[in-house]
């Protein structure tokens, strides 16, 4: 048994024993992708994180800090590439960010998931904010930027995003390296040996099978959906250019993979309805261990899920629906929760 099927099957039991012990709790929410700053240096005073994830019931949200940032413009139909990065820039941006996200946390009286055992409290209720980054445009500097960036609390990394990089492609632009570069292979290999979880969100199809043909733990397709219609390229419109294949979120989902169901209501309709039964169909495509929310919170115009409020509906047109009691634990939190006990448990393996 190789290990990524060690780690997939060794996750089940844990989980399926804390689903029985908590049959009488809340059904608690979960999240792979959320913002609250995204462009420049706005306050979060008006929409606060505690308060949005008490009224959501919500306890386990990964919040992305978008590393490529100052390099992009908001253009006709999505981001664009503005400007390349000097030396150390992204570096330095990225501890700005993270200082700024923390102090955040602190204030809101939020715990940070470093290890299995926050896993634990948060699917019983404690609140935790995975700390997540969205482009890994930091690690221009070099492989040795993951170990501080370890260090300083980050479990999860999204390899690409909208600029040109060293690590790979990405779906919304030509390709220029032919899926991930060397660097890339060795930033999954060392996320794996960290107990980081990788998230491949905008890589292309290439970097996608690469990064498969490394990792031995189990990914996440943070946000974006699945299509079974043509295959999407650079070359359509933005929305479209980010989603996946069947065959391609197969790929990921067969290697014990999860995939995030964002909330663009270009894509999957602007009403919580909407979003539910797109999520169901997606889990009827992949099965229900393998999907979750992504909403890609704050970073998207005219959303069909605006807040984790919004999520609680969610659970409740599922309830209503009456898909069992499991299933609906699966796809609000457990799904992502195994996902990350999956990266956290494979450090140093």
């Amino acid at each position: 048994m190789d290990r990524r099927h060690f780690l997939v099957g060794g996750v089940a039991l844990p989980l399926s024993l804390a689903t029985v012990a908590r049959a009488q709790q809340p059904i608690f929410i979960g999240d792979m992708h959320t913002h609250l700053f995204f462009f420049g240096p706005k306050s979060a005073s008006s929409r606060p994180l505690g308060k949005a994830m008490v009224a959501g019931n919500a306890t386990l949200v990964s919040w992305a800090l978008v590393g490529d940032v100052p390099w992009l413009r908001l253009a006709s139909g999505g981001f664009k590439q503005s400007g390349t990065p000097q030396s150390s820039q992204t570096v330095t941006w990225f501890h700005q960010e993270l200082n700024r996200i923390k102090r955040h946390i602190a204030e809101q009286g939020l715990k940070i998931a470093l290890s299995p055992s926050d896993i634990d409290r948060a699917l019983n209720g404690e609140r935790h904010v995975v700390l997540a980054v969205e482009g890994a445009t930091f690690l221009d500097g070099g492989l040795g930027q993951l170990q501080s960036a370890y260090d300083l609390g980050i479990r999860q990394i999204q390899l690409v995003h909208y600029i040109r990089n060293p690590i790979g492609d990405f779906q919304t632009e030509p390709p220029e390296h032919n899926g991930l570069t060397e660097l890339g292979r060795q930033v999954v290999a060392e996320c794996n040996r960290l107990g980081i979880l990788v998230d491949l969100a905008h890589c292309s199809p290439k970097a996608v099978a690469d990064a498969l043909a490394v990792s031995k733990v189990p990914v996440v397709w943070s946000h974006s959906s699945v299509t079974r219609g043509s295959a999407p390229n650079w070359l359509s419109p933005v929305w479209q250019a980010r989603q996946l294949t069947l065959d391609g979120a197969k790929s990921i989902t067969n290697a014990g993979g999860v995939i995030g169901l964002w909330a663009l209501g270009n894509d999957v309709g602007r009403t919580v309805e909407s979003y539910a039964g797109r999520l169901l169909e997606l889990a009827d495509w992949l099965g229900h261990d393998h999907v979750a929310f992504g909403t890609d919170m704050n970073a998207l115009a005219n959303p069909a899920i605006a807040t984790f409020a919004d999520l609680r509906r969610v659970v409740r047109l599922f309830e209503q629906r009456k898909l069992s009691e499991a299933s609906i634990r699966k796809l609000a939190i457990e799904n992502f929760a195994g996902a990350l006990r999956n990266a956290f448990n494979a450090r140093h393996a």
